[in-house]
């Protein structure tokens, strides 16, 4: 059975996360141990109690979830990891698919994402920007509201493919808004914004790649043991000087969420493909994008047990 692994980005979070995972499974409690350590702060206290508010700020928000992803990881690694192909990530996730694929090492993995969160918290401060979510088809295409409401009021650009009728809009608030505004004209069934803190994916984190670039030098980082597709290009890396160009990049550039599936599809059509994270946002979007696709979510005690079973089956 072979695999490949999706690793979810910011918005999966939530207090509890990972807590039975802790319990169950000696390896998962070690991850959370050394994530600890690493950061010198207690991240297994925020997924596993909260509060939300705090969970949900960025440069703690993003350090969870791939501490969460990396403990499921180590929880089904000697089930899975002879099978797994290939990995990707929304966003923050591409970074845990990394650690995954044994490019870094935790301790330097999660330091490097929370100075990943600091830098765009930072960016949205100088910054300010928003974003928002359109939902449903338009009958137009997005890139060219997105040019008419830039023209119109102020930056706005594509950040998230995430699949048919669900592409995310970020930049400043003016053109957001404005973009909003077409959408819904050009027959979006919802437009909405979203509770970030800055505009991500967008020409306003410029700012953030320098300090990124800086982290990624300190941290040991080697070519991964199998291929992580990218968001930026939908195309599978395999070195390691080319994995942090791409991740640079990625914090101003649109994930290409949909596209990256579609070419995972072509690669490995019979695979299962499992979400290492909280919730099932991205199994959801799977299962939009390649219908056809065998997904499974694993974030809880349970599923790691589940996945177990469907792998010594």
């Amino acid at each position: 059975m072979d695999v490949v692994l999706l690793f979810p980005g910011q918005g999966s979070q939530k207090p509890g996360m990972g807590q039975d995972l802790a319990e169950a499974f000696p390896a998962a409690k070690a991850v959370f141990e050394q994530a600890d350590a690493a950061l010198g702060d207690s991240i297994s206290r925020l997924c596993f109690e909260g509060p939300a508010e705090e969970l949900t700020l960025t440069h703690n928000a993003q350090p969870a979830l791939l501490t969460h992803g990396a403990a499921v990881w180590a929880a089904t690694r000697d089930a899975i990891g002879a099978s797994v192909m290939a990995a990707a990530g929304h966003s923050l996730g591409e970074l845990t698919a990394y650690h995954a694929a044994e490019s870094m090492s935790l301790a330097d993995a999660v330091r490097t994402v929370r100075r990943r969160g600091e830098l765009m918290y930072r960016s949205g401060l100088k910054r300010p920007g928003a974003m928002a979510a359109i939902l449903g088809d338009t009958g137009r295409p997005i890139e060219e509201i997105c040019e008419e409401a830039t023209r119109d009021a102020g930056l706005v650009v594509p950040a998230n493919y995430n699949g048919p009728g669900q592409v995310v809009l970020s930049g400043e608030a003016a053109g957001v808004d404005r973009a909003m505004a077409l959408a819904k004209d050009a027959g979006a069934k919802r437009a909405m914004r979203l509770n970030v803190s800055g505009a991500f994916h967008s020409p306003l984190m410029e700012s953030a790649v320098r300090g990124l670039a800086k982290a990624l030098e300190a941290a040991s980082f080697e070519d991964p043991h199998f291929p992580v597709y990218s968001n930026v290009n939908c195309e599978p890396v395999t070195g390691a000087a080319r994995a942090k160009q791409l991740l640079m990049e990625q914090l101003s550039k649109p994930v290409r969420w949909a596209d990256e599936i579609l070419a995972l599809a072509a690669r490995f059509p019979n695979a299962l493909y499992v979400e290492m994270g909280p919730g099932s946002v991205l199994v959801g979007l799977v299962k939009r994008i390649a219908p056809a696709l065998r997904t499974m979510a694993c974030g809880t005690a349970a599923e790691v047990r589940t996945l177990r079973e469907v792998a010594a089956a």
